[in-house]
């Protein structure tokens, strides 16, 4: 079989960034790596072949699966530490003591396979220690893909996932699967986190009440400017004033086509209380 063509590679990026906004122009050899393995275990002759079976696929699943496969990335709890030090050091200070209900909302969106929402937990949970039981601080944890929200919710990960966390939150908050490297997140934390399927490209964002803080982190990347700075605007929206979002450290938003503050790198703002 040849290598994926052009024609049908054009395809498959039309349909990623009309459906879900994902811009895969400039990703060829990815695409071709992570699916040409499913193209020859399933028997399909070639990407167009596969590409209408997941067009036929009614239920849209198979469409979600085929964004699970280009765009899961690898992560690990406590990744990109210091916006949880941010959280703690910064954040949770100044705002916990002007909430009077004692309801924190915060939103992890693109959750992934859920190490960022049980890690933030996990903050939380330090941060108030006894105290915690007075606040409803659950998490909200979104994603497109009901492959890497079955794993979040299995809540099941292997050692290496676990490296950056302090150690004795590794006892604390995980029961060791006996004989294996795998350790599983408690039920107190579990319990915890929201996990719902949901598209970021939706144009208005159905959430009664309006978060605290947001971390869209390493998601926006796959995104063109046009659905980045439009997506940013809507997590504005979202956001109580004061609210803060989280990207990725390696992404940044536009300072002049937007309308949050810039903290630092990756932190930005909403303008009010």
């Amino acid at each position: 079989m040849d290598k994926i063509k052009r024609d049908e590679f054009m395809r498959v990026v039309t349909y990623m960034r009309e459906q879900y906004g994902i811009n895969l122009e400039q990703k060829q050899t990815l695409v071709e790596g992570r699916l040409w393995s499913v193209i020859q275990k399933h028997g399909f002759k070639s990407l167009d072949e596969y590409f209408e079976f997941v067009l036929a696929d009614k239920t849209g699943e198979e469409g979600k699966i085929l964004v699970t496969r280009l765009t899961t990335n690898y992560t690990y709890f406590m990744r990109e530490d210091q916006h949880y030090k941010f959280l703690t050091d910064r954040i949770l200070p100044a705002l916990t003591p002007k909430l009077r209900d004692k309801d924190l909302r915060i939103w992890s969106a693109g959750c992934s396979s859920g190490e960022e929402p049980y890690t933030t937990v996990m903050v939380l949970d330090n941060y108030f220690g006894h105290a915690k039981s007075e606040w409803d601080c659950k998490v909200l944890a979104t994603d497109i893909s009901p492959q890497v929200l079955q794993m979040a919710q299995e809540a099941m990960y292997s050692e290496d996932k676990l490296k950056n966390l302090p150690p004795e939150w590794k006892k604390r908050y995980f029961n060791h699967v006996k004989g294996t490297d795998i350790f599983q997140v408690k039920p107190a934390i579990q319990n915890e986190v929201i996990f719902r399927s949901f598209n970021l490209m939706e144009k208005t964002f159905p959430f009664k009440r309006k978060f605290h803080v947001i971390f869209c982190r390493n998601v926006m990347i796959y995104f063109n400017k046009e659905t980045r700075d439009a997506l940013v605007e809507r997590y504005y929206d979202a956001l109580e004033p004061g609210g803060h979002l989280f990207i990725g450290l390696s992404e940044t938003v536009s300072k002049t086509d937007t309308r949050f503050t810039f903290v630092q790198p990756s932190v930005y703002r909403k303008g009010g209380a």
